[in-house]
């Protein structure tokens, strides 16, 4: 009978012996060839765990600031939100006093009727069943996906709420105006033809610099194989403007247009006036341009930019173009050229101010008796701002620690968070400055969220009016796949735009 050993200490020198001896007797094999395939146990086998964390890490950002202020209250049916607003009770500015024993004039009141249709915003997503499958033990994919596209459509809200246009047509901007110079370039000889087509806030935010370059006319396929058009945010090309003919090839080529009001940004395309191929060359956000070199890279003019696609059918307006409609009385204020390519920027006035942001709050006051309650900027305009307030002189307030052991450590930097408003009943009032995460560089909104008037019957300034607000879809299964939607259906409503104050062609300086 054989006998079995029970532990490592029974393994004796005469059992690995006989163990050997068996393994050569049955596999046939010498014992240098044993010796050569021995393996051990390492990683390298992939008998190892792989160490994945769960869930998935979200690295994106959701920054929705405006949004996050806007009220949101619920809507009374309708296809539109509808009001009335008196906007004047003595118009005519008829005086109070009066003769004894008469009576007075009859004051004149002005009213309007107003409306906001509403509109549907949302977006759309699918987890197939082999996506459900593979993401067990990692996150429950379907619940995932859809706070991912609810993040997303919120995003979404946040650029329409500051910058969709339904609107305000930019139609095309104005002839450019062109300055040559034959040193500092590398543009060749010949002669030049440029074109410029504005944009509005949804426009340079889809565009760039690059072969795909700047959006008109936008298709949309849906989930549904269905598709709807609307335009991306471009305006109609400007008639040519042309270089005449240049020599050399250190040229350089300058142009301005007139400033648009609705266009935060310019988008820049130049042919050699033989080839024929019109190509993007830059996208500004000031009226002007200046180029050192030409590239024939960048996406090519087509007869789309014959055709204002400068509004979307489908959306509502923002704040910015609440402001830059017609009529809407809000304080718009575009910086002067300049010099092409480098604009205007901001204005110190030497005491810890701003010129044009005095000017905006001091004609806010003087008009409508107010004040905004924030002020929305780009990072540049942030640093900009910083720069200029506190290189200026002006007197600031700083709380420093210094416990033993830190001595002499300072801290460097800082950025200018509140703006004094000069105007208004409470005397000097602090404004926060805000850098809004999609507002282009070279444009300031002063925004209004309350009224300082007594009984107003306006609840908000502005506010969401919403026939439902976030709602998700789960669509029946027509393939293996979940397929849903985050919506809502509202309208941005404004009730008084000559509250919003906005600064635009703001150089970068």
């Amino acid at each position: 009978m054989p006998q079995f050993i029970s532990g490592l200490s029974e393994l004796t020198q005469q059992a690995i012996q006989q163990f050997r001896d068996a393994t050569l007797t049955k596999m046939g094999k010498p014992d240098s060839l044993l010796k050569v395939t021995n393996q051990g146990i390492e990683t390298g086998l992939g008998l190892v765990w792989y160490d994945l964390q769960t869930p998935a890490k979200n690295l994106f950002p959701v920054v929705t600031p405006l949004r996050n202020r806007l009220p949101r209250v619920p809507g009374s049916g309708g296809t539109a939100t509808n009001w009335r607003r008196v906007t004047a009770i003595n118009a005519t500015s008829a005086r109070g006093f009066v003769p004894q024993g008469l009576r007075n004039q009859v004051v004149y009141t002005t009213a309007d009727t107003q409306s906001a249709a509403y509109k549907t915003l949302g977006l759309e997503d699918f987890v197939s069943i082999e996506a459900e499958l593979a993401a067990v033990n990692l996150e429950d994919i379907r619940a995932t996906t859809a706070q991912r596209l609810l993040w997303a459509t919120m995003i979404e809200e946040e650029i329409a709420d500051m910058g969709a246009n339904y609107s305000v047509a930019l139609s095309s901007a104005l002839t450019p105006t062109l300055i040559t110079e034959d040193t500092g370039g590398t543009i060749a000889a010949g002669t030049y033809n440029v074109y410029c087509v504005p944009l509005t806030m949804h426009g340079y935010l889809a565009s760039a610099v690059s072969a795909t370059g700047v959006v008109g006319l936008v298709t949309v396929t849906t989930a549904t194989n269905n598709s709807f058009t609307y335009g991306g945010g471009a305006g109609i090309k400007s008639n040519v403007a042309t270089t005449g003919a240049l020599v050399g090839a250190t040229n350089v080529i300058s142009a301005y247009v007139p400033a648009t009001t609705g266009a935060v940004a310019y988008a820049w395309f130049v042919d050699d006036g033989a080839s024929g191929a019109i190509k993007l060359q830059a996208i500004t956000t000031i009226n002007s341009v200046r180029l050192t070199s030409l590239s024939t890279s960048y996406q090519t003019m087509t007869t789309q930019w014959d055709a204002d696609h400068s509004t979307n059918a489908y959306a509502y307006d923002g704040i910015l173009y609440q402001a830059f409609a017609s009529g809407s009385n809000a304080y718009i204020a575009k910086l002067a050229t300049g010099t092409p390519g480098t604009g205007t920027p901001l204005t110190s006035d030497g005491a810890g101010g701003i010129v044009e942001i005095d000017a905006m709050l001091e004609s806010l006051w003087v008009n409508y008796k107010l004040g905004p309650t924030v002020m929305w900027v780009n990072a540049q305009e942030s640093r900009n701002l910083t720069k200029k307030i506190l290189g200026a002189g002006g007197i600031y307030h700083f709380v420093t620690q210094n416990p033993s052991g830190e001595l002499g450590n300072l801290t460097g930097s800082g950025r200018v968070r509140t703006y004094i408003n000069k105007f208004g009943l409470a005397g000097q009032v602090e404004i926060p400055i805000e850098i809004h995460p999609y507002l282009p560089p070279g444009t300031l909104v002063a925004y209004t969220e309350r009224l300082p008037y007594p009984l107003p019957n306006v609840a908000n300034v502005a506010e969401m009016r919403l026939q439902r607000d976030y709602y998700q879809m789960e669509w029946p299964m027509r393939e293996r796949k979940y397929e849903s939607g985050v919506y809502f259906n509202g309208v941005l409503a404004h009730y008084f735009p000559p509250s919003i104050g906005i600064i635009t062609n703001i150089g970068n300086g």
